[in-house]
């Protein structure tokens, strides 16, 4: 029954997509998977003669593309490379976008590029950015508040804990828990605030090698931006934690970020660095145990020695002692690794 109704609510949702790109002038498109990630989306490269574009299929109600619309036509209309929207059903989660190309950073940077050079281009379009957004389009934005920060930190307890010590996380610990997290999170708000595209990373950049500028950093998967501390999209790009960003590189970007804003605290901004720093990686680690546990993806585990070594550095400084004692206490060195699929 469940699987005859899957399939049937599958032809469906083709027949939808097939509707709208016939509507839009690709309806004999060839059409090839382009890429998928950990969300229900999904990305695939139309070609018609010489003409690409790139439908992203975002199945209701799992995902919504209405912010995604809005986020991308306010970065175009600020001069930023966000995919041009060339056709939208938002209701069925269908957009026909724009094709910039298969050269992310990660792409370009595997390749031999300029680290340097990458990283500095994107650090140049964050200071362009937080310049230029309207106070009118920022207050638009969903807040980043503490309190969905501390949900999404409690991810490790609710999955990796369970999943490595084979047992739910106790009540006393997780209160304890919870109460660091409360004595740290405030404190990020001594640090401007700003947009953050939040999936900032060499995955969902690109390079645009025929644009100049800042034009030339393309910009994909900014559906989830919110209003920010300003260091969140700058974490989110250099403690990547695909990547082994080395640390001197990460203290240059940072620094090229405060030269461009000499009137921010740059006490306020390293602390709310490493807070943001901490709390995206605990997330991500919780994040990581559940894409195993509950969805059979077990490939992100290979990134977990870097999540963990990211959290052990955001701790060290000195406005995460709370959070640094409680995992020295329940968490420590020994028991922060990879999980293996069962």
């Amino acid at each position: 029954m469940n699987g005859s109704t899957m399939t049937v609510e599958a032809a469906a949702r083709m027949a939808r997509r097939d509707g709208f790109l016939a509507q839009a002038g690709w309806g004999k498109a060839e059409i090839r998977l382009l890429a998928g990630d950990a969300s229900f989306r999904h990305y695939d490269r139309l070609s018609l003669g010489d003409r690409t574009a790139v439908l992203m299929d975002a199945p209701p109600p799992m995902e919504n593309v209405r912010p995604f619309i809005r986020i991308g036509r306010l970065l175009k209309d600020l001069g930023f490379s966000a995919p041009e929207i060339y056709a939208e059903d938002a209701e069925a989660g269908f957009l026909l976008l724009e094709d910039l190309g298969d050269q992310t950073y990660t792409r370009e940077l595997d390749a031999g590029g300029d680290a340097e050079a990458l990283y500095a281009l994107a650090t140049d379009a964050l200071v362009a950015l937080h310049r230029v957004m309207p106070q009118a389009d920022l207050d638009t934005l969903p807040v980043f508040e503490d309190a969905r920060a501390l949900r999404e930190v409690q991810l490790v307890l609710d999955w990796y804990w369970p999943a490595h010590f084979g047992v739910p996380a106790p009540d006393d610990i997780r209160a304890e828990f919870v109460a660091a997290w409360q004595q740290v999170l405030p404190q990020r708000e001594k640090a401007p605030k700003n947009i953050a595209l939040f999936d900032f990373h060499v995955d969902n950049l690109l390079v645009l090698k025929d644009r100049k500028g800042i034009a030339a950093c393309g910009l994909l998967d900014f559906q989830d931006a919110v209003l920010a501390p300003v260091t969140f999209d700058l974490v989110s790009l250099l403690e990547d934690v695909r990547r082994n960003v080395p640390w001197d590189l990460m203290s240059r970007m940072i620094e090229r970020y405060l030269a461009a804003n000499p009137a921010i605290d740059r006490d306020a901004y390293m602390a709310a660095y490493a807070i943001i720093g901490a709390q995206r990686n605990t997330r991500i680690a919780g994040t990581f145990a559940r894409l195993l546990k509950r969805d059979g993806k077990p490939w992100y585990q290979r990134f977990m020695p870097r999540v963990w070594e990211l959290i052990a550095h955001d701790i060290q400084h000195p406005v995460m002692a709370p959070v640094a004692t409680w995992y020295a206490r329940h968490l420590p060195l020994a028991d922060r690794v990879s999980l293996k699929a069962e």
